[in-house]
């Protein structure tokens, strides 16, 4: 029996249906700063995994959201049927299931459930800005 080559992105995404690709890329824009953040310079010299935890992500997701997007984060992400944490962690293990992104034996999709609330996280005080 001959092994199947393995999916790209876009087709996994496309099959899943759940998020659209612009939100896999946030991801991975967001996996990029939770190594950054994790690992410093190191990240950068050294060739390999750099594993970051599910709230590490999380974290790193919400702030670079912010950063883009100011107030419109929440909007954007809704947009994206991202509602809460947990689907950033769905999406994360859409890519380790098929081969794109690599998991520890401790990583478990819980590690994404409830890591902040999203009405808090990206509204108004989340910028220093009252109402």
């Amino acid at each position: 029996m001959k092994d199947n080559p393995p999916k790209d992105l876009e087709t996994i995404v496309r099959e899943d249906g759940r998020y659209p690709l612009e939100a896999f890329m946030f991801l991975q824009d967001g996996l990029k700063r939770a190594v950054k953040e994790v690992y410093g310079e190191q990240a950068e010299r050294e060739e390999g995994p750099h594993h970051v935890t599910g709230q590490q992500l999380c974290y790193a997701l919400r702030d670079e959201a912010i950063e883009r997007w100011g107030l419109l984060a929440r909007t954007v992400l809704k947009r994206w049927g991202i509602n809460s944490t947990l689907d950033f962690g769905r999406m994360v293990f859409l890519l380790t299931e098929n081969g794109l992104w690599q998991k520890t034996e401790e990583d478990k999709l819980e590690d994404f459930r409830d890591v902040y609330d999203f009405d808090e996280a990206f509204g108004p005080s989340s910028l220093g800005e009252e109402l």
